[in-house]
């Protein structure tokens, strides 16, 4: 018994250092490189085990369909399913980043983060078409294009949602802890039905396309070959990838690294005594929302251009998906919400990729696999993968 303790030591010890934040090294390392290699890892350990999956169900069942060998299937479609997954998983984590904060600080689901998401695409919509209504969108830089488009819908969701959390949260604060959860659905479909009334007013329309076949850059798809197979990537899913991990390396900085970051760890231990000490509990709260708000705003920007429609509805099934990813990793830990939505965003890419090919399901299924894996977590593991994160000290 003693042997088989030191010999799962070393696994322990690989686990813990790719998911706790190293608190002494150089700060390029500790802020930089150490999240980076984080998202690596992360990645490579998702994609190998989705894989295996992949190629076990090859070797169980070789012709789901007549003619249809899926061995050939997996070899031809595992890489662009990867790439897929990678994407949108990334959507996924930014919006699960919102609710592990708000939860964090407050251990409250905010259910109207979803719609902040679904915001932050409008907003970016808005920005874009104006931009292109005025005819300068051809002639900007296209970093500068996406830069601006990605930083209003942040900073629009972000004072969204610290308005939501000042008029709809805060007078709540020590009430029963259904009260704000019934609140924050109120302001979900409020935040619906009011950007679909202004929509219709301002277009007559809330079907909104972004304006990206104008763009030449963002049109066509980047053949990329791996061994005999190519993947044809969108532009789009190239610039979620590398903004979400910008986005993320940067709030890795503000969390563990700044003075406003350890005040918001320092409330999310204990509020009292965090006032007590001189911090404005109230301040911290609302940049917590303004922080969460933001990543969903850029999320939903990045995946309104990924898509290229979005609507007043959009954020639902996002959200879901969102919150399961957080609950899948550990809510309340920002290094599982990563984990979560890199998690369930993938295995979405791998089920539609190989569903398809077994007559008694098909794509349509996903969603039921998707939400099955919440239903076991919260029954098998209520506190995620990785768990609630405490930290001893700020």
């Amino acid at each position: 018994m003693e042997s088989s303790r030191k010999a799962a030591n070393p696994l322990r010890q690989l686990v813990g250092w790719f998911t706790t934040p190293p608190v002494t090294g150089h700060w390029s390392y500790r802020f930089i490189l150490y999240p980076l290699l984080q998202i690596i890892a992360f990645i490579s350990v998702i994609a190998l085990f989705l894989s295996a999956i992949a190629y076990l169900l090859a070797f169980l069942f070789p012709e789901p369909r007549p003619n249809i060998l899926l061995l050939q299937q997996v070899n031809r479609q595992l890489p662009g399913m990867i790439i897929s997954g990678i994407s949108i998983g990334f959507v996924y984590a930014m919006i699960a980043l919102g609710y592990t904060l708000v939860y964090g600080v407050l251990k409250f689901i905010n259910f109207a983060h979803s719609e902040i998401f679904m915001v932050g695409g409008v907003i970016g919509f808005e920005v874009m078409r104006r931009i292109d209504d005025a005819g300068f969108i051809q002639t900007w830089n296209p970093v500068l294009l996406i830069t601006t488009i990605v930083l209003a819908a942040m900073l629009s969701s972000g004072l969204l949602a610290v308005f939501i959390e000042r008029v709809a949260y805060r007078p709540l604060r020590n009430a029963p802890r259904l009260i704000p959860l019934i609140s924050a659905i109120g302001v979900s479909f409020f935040l619906t039905d009011f950007v679909r009334a202004a929509q219709a007013l301002i277009r007559n329309d809330f079907n909104l396309t972004y304006p990206t076949n104008d763009l030449e850059w963002l049109r066509g798809a980047i053949p990329v070959a791996f061994g005999e197979v190519t993947v044809n990537v969108k532009p789009t899913s190239i610039i979620i990838v590398l903004g979400a991990v910008v986005t993320l390396v940067a709030l890795n900085f503000f969390v563990n690294g700044t003075k406003l970051g350890r005040g918001i760890r320092a409330v999310s231990q204990d509020q009292a005594t965090a006032g007590l000490m001189g911090i404005n509990v109230n301040r911290m709260i609302s940049l917590t929302f303004f922080v969460g708000g933001a990543f969903g705003g850029a999320a939903g920007t990045l995946f309104g251009m990924n898509v290229g429609t979005i609507t007043p509805y959009v954020g639902f099934i996002p959200g879901v998906k969102a919150f399961t990813a957080a609950v899948l990793g550990g809510i309340g830990n920002v290094t599982g919400a990563l984990l979560g939505g890199l998690t369930i965003g993938m295995l979405e890419a791998f089920l539609q990729g190989l569903l398809v090919y077994f007559p008694a399901l098909g794509q349509r299924y996903t969603d039921i696999f998707v939400f099955l894996i919440l239903i076991l977590i919260l029954i098998f593991r209520p506190s995620g993968l990785l768990g609630e994160r405490v930290d001893e000290k700020v």
